[in-house]
């Protein structure tokens, strides 16, 4: 779904920014339009991947699978673990 809103608003961009030069003309107004339409695009992908990253650390916290642990990550689970050991 995010890769369908990307494209999305990939094309809505690339028509904005071609129907702003079919007079000949790219003004600074143009400009400065084609740029804001690079910030929303920009956003609203890094947004998606936020979410999607925040989505996946909720499913691995909901059934208790850790992937990608670096070592003091483990090292501090083992720790952890000992702790309750004893």
């Amino acid at each position: 779904m995010d890769n369908l809103k990307s494209t999305f608003r990939e094309g809505e961009e690339t028509t904005k920014e071609t129907l702003r030069k079919a007079d000949g003309d790219e003004s600074v107004m143009d400009k400065l339009g084609n740029a804001g339409d690079d910030i929303r695009k920009d956003a609203g992908d890094a947004g998606d991947n936020l979410r999607r990253g925040a989505d996946d650390m909720g499913d691995d916290a909901g059934r208790g699978t850790r992937t990608g642990d670096d070592v003091d990550d483990r090292l501090g689970n083992a720790g952890d673990d000992f702790r309750r050991s004893v």
